[in-house]
């Protein structure tokens, strides 16, 4: 025996360890241990999480065989509904409360609601922020405000009084804290009734003795009155392509191009122009602030129409629309069902890469 060695067996060989205290030696192994097993440990882990993260991503072909993993990543514009198509003014608006429409939207899955101002039951501010509460509680935005207003009147007293409502309803947005609103031209009202006016497809004679250059002016002179409500609110106002004046893409642009003013934008609704369609909205798709997409489950209410969404989400993502979509459910199926398929549809179509 060798003095002032120690030896371990190493194969047929001894080895002479240099001499350390017990403690140390022990801590030593111990250190040494930890690090073997942090660095398969770690190992391990990054093995099991690419792997599973190509198990999840990478797509599959029908014979089960995995295909090349694509490797864009997109993002699906929010989705809201409007309150409109829980109600389509089927019977009194006590039976589709404003209340209801927010519940049933997100147990549905929707990101954001639109409310519709006659849908609702009061202008009082304790209505308006107990909605805005039950919104933000359920988990959506209030992303958008429909109104109704008409600039289309050969008396100066009648557009102000309009002008005065609008200027109204822009309070009332900023109450709620809604960052658009869709308005619109008004009409010469010389249709019989609405259901006249869809029969004619929106198309409606001037009133005898008017041009639609006049209510043109009209419309623009108006509006120019309640931008600076808007801007100091905050509520970019959308001016709809929704009969009247705004019926065609042209018309709409004449009047945002007239006014050329950051807080007026468009409110574009597929379901608003009856022919040429695709050109019309590949027009005012550039200046779309909100899109309102209409859908006809079960068959439409006036009219039925075959929109080409996947089309649409194509035409958006090459003007890089992020915004928010809202459904307008249109249609004579009962609302409970159409409006989540409604937004399955919508949910598929409108995307864009980051």
């Amino acid at each position: 025996m060798i003095k002032d060695k120690q030896y371990r067996d190493h194969g047929s060989l001894e080895l002479p360890i240099p001499r350390v205290g017990f403690v140390s030696l022990i801590h030593h192994l111990h250190i040494k241990a930890k690090s073997m097993e942090r660095r398969k440990f770690f190992g391990q882990a990054a093995t099991v999480g690419i792997g599973t993260a190509l198990m999840g991503c990478t797509p599959k072909s029908e014979s089960g065989t995995e295909m090349q993993a694509n490797e864009q990543k997109i993002k699906h514009n929010p989705i809201g509904v409007s309150t409109y198509s829980f109600w389509q003014f089927n019977g009194p608006k006590e039976n589709s409360p404003i209340e209801d429409c927010i519940d049933k939207a997100a147990a549905m899955g929707f990101d954001g609601i639109e409310l519709l101002l006659v849908q609702m039951a009061s202008e009082e501010n304790s209505y308006l922020q107990n909605l805005k509460k039950r919104a933000f509680h359920a988990g959506l935005d209030i992303m958008g405000f429909s109104t109704h207003q008409g600039f289309v009147y050969p008396s100066k007293e009648k557009r102000q009084e309009n002008i005065d409502k609008t200027i109204h309803q822009i309070e009332l947005a900023y109450k709620l804290g809604i960052p658009t609103m869709r308005i619109n031209t008004g009409r010469w009202g010389t249709s019989e009734n609405f259901d006249a006016l869809m029969a004619n497809k929106g198309i409606e004679p001037t009133l005898e003795g008017y041009t639609d250059e006049e209510g043109f002016k009209w419309v623009i002179d108006s509006i120019e009155k309640c931008i600076p409500t808007a801007e100091k609110c905050g509520v970019v106002l959308g001016l709809e392509n929704h009969w009247g004046l705004g019926l065609t893409a042209e018309g709409v642009l004449r009047i945002v191009d007239a006014i050329d003013n950051p807080w007026l934008h468009v409110t574009m609704d597929t379901g608003n122009f009856l022919e040429d369609r695709e050109r019309q909205l590949a027009l005012l798709a550039p200046r779309a602030y909100l899109i309102q997409a209409k859908t006809y489950f079960g068959g439409g209410k006036w009219y039925t129409l075959d929109i080409d969404y996947e089309n649409i989400g194509k035409m958006m993502r090459n003007v890089n629309y992020k915004g928010y979509i809202s459904l307008e459910f249109e249609g004579k199926e009962a609302p409970d069902t159409a409006i989540p398929k409604s937004l399955e549809l919508l949910r598929n179509s409108f995307y864009y890469e980051i």
